[in-house]
């Protein structure tokens, strides 16, 4: 199968090659395609990520390397391909979807490197200028992706084609994963009213120095219990809308240059804002947090809450509506704290995990603790793992098929796009 699926490890890689990469390596064009170039470099740091990630070594492993070059070559010469093509059906995506694709990244990277600190770090640029260097690129494959949705949209997958692709793959599929279908309460832990109205306070007396002239940088060293930014006088550097608390931006975004923000609350303490420099949707501000810590009364509280909950649901009540009633979590709370079918294995959270996978069909949790809070949870059903099979797993083998389908329909159309393209390769250089 052509490595046509290929572009999604290159998509996830593109914010992360360069800097990682020895800028010594000798460049050259490797291939034109129609009025484009694809360089040395463009396949080289590519593979190299490529293969740090699954273990391939380029010097003892020569042939391996080699081929994984040749794949990664003909992705970059099918995107260039698919690109001219989405430029001749005038194809387009908004600013506002390329925004919310680098984000997405951004943050990719952030839960890779630990903070937004060491993003900028790793690349040697601030957040800003990594989204103004990569934002075209982010912007192609985005069009990219258009064309290719749009093209998949005609293809449909017939009951005997099901059925065909599962007999050829039956006996080279893995066993299917124990799988839940689990709800769950989240509450998060906050801090009661004692401890906000001292944290309100202690704020408010800051703000009365600032009404007295004190300056804003000094009082947020003095103060500030941000420790990312108290000892640079809570400079935030140049924020992009839509990357903060949505409270902290709306109260922010508002000011004029050398304005002061009144106390704004977000889920992480009480702030005042500072504007130094307001470009519309992008600004320069400094910030003075004073938290609100949780105590120990606090999470006592919450478990109590949380174990009354518990009770109510052994004794007949409706977990979904109690649900709807208490938790946090707004992604689930609507549909009453549904987490759907889960595969145990591969839950990422190791404290969730342990609990679901103690749990028997119908029974609830004690409440427990994880990154995001506490939490409730129930399971309603529970599937070993056993072998896949028609009848039982119908809509995940079609769905496996449809995409089987639609890989090789789309390398089909490519490869009928090359046929209208000059494409030149030199193989010199792989």
């Amino acid at each position: 199968m052509k490595m046509y699926l290929f572009r999604v490890v290159i998509a996830l890689i593109i914010l992360i090659s360069y800097p990682l990469l020895s800028q010594e390596l000798i460049d050259g064009v490797m291939a034109v395609v129609g009025e484009e170039i694809i360089l040395y470099t463009d396949v080289i740091q590519a593979a190299q990520i490529y293969a740090v990630q699954y273990g391939i070594d380029p010097i003892n492993e020569i042939q391996e390397y080699n081929r994984l070059k040749q794949e990664i070559l003909e992705s970059l010469i099918n995107d260039k391909i698919l690109l001219a093509k989405a430029v001749e059906d005038t194809i387009t995506v908004t600013d506002q979807q390329v925004e919310t694709a680098l984000e997405e990244r951004i943050q990719n990277l952030v839960l890779q490197l630990g903070s937004e600190a060491e993003v900028e770090r790793y690349f040697g640029s601030t957040i800003w200028q990594i989204k103004k260097d990569y934002r075209e690129d982010i912007r192609k494959l985005l069009i990219i992706e258009t064309l290719k949705q749009q093209k998949s949209m005609d293809v449909n997958i017939s009951r005997t084609e099901v059925e065909a692709y599962f007999n050829i793959q039956k006996d080279s599929l893995p066993q299917r994963k124990t799988m839940v279908k689990a709800r769950h309460i989240l509450m998060q832990l906050q801090a009661g009213e004692s401890t906000r109205r001292t944290a309100m306070r202690r704020m408010e007396e800051i703000q009365d120095r600032l009404n007295d002239g004190q300056d804003f940088a000094e009082l947020a060293k003095l103060y500030s219990e941000d420790p990312g930014t108290a000892s640079i006088g809570g400079d935030l550097g140049y924020i992009e809308r839509g990357t903060l608390f949505e409270s902290f931006e709306e109260a922010g975004f508002q000011l004029e240059p050398g304005e002061i923000s009144g106390i704004v609350e977000t889920p992480v303490g009480f702030h005042l804002i500072q504007m130094i420099d307001n470009q519309g949707d992008r600004a320069h501000m400094r910030h003075l947090l004073v938290r609100m810590n949780v105590t120990q009364q606090d999470e006592s509280s919450l478990i109590d809450t949380l174990n009354a909950v518990r009770e109510r649901v052994l004794a007949g009540e409706d977990f979904g509506a109690l649900a709807r009633e208490y938790s946090q979590d707004e992604s689930t709370k609507d549909s009453g704290g549904d987490l759907g079918w889960l595969p145990i294995e591969d839950l990422e959270i190791p404290t969730f995990k342990s609990v679901v996978d103690t749990l028997q069909e119908g029974y609830i949790s004690l409440p427990f603790r994880t990154e995001f809070g506490y939490h409730l949870v129930m399971v309603e059903e529970r599937d070993e793992a056993r072998a896949y099979s028609l009848e039982k797993d119908w809509d995940e083998i079609k769905t496996a098929a449809l995409n089987a389908k639609i890989v090789e329909v789309l390398d089909q159309w490519v490869e009928e796009l090359k046929g209208n393209m000059y494409i030149r390769v030199n193989e010199e250089m792989l």
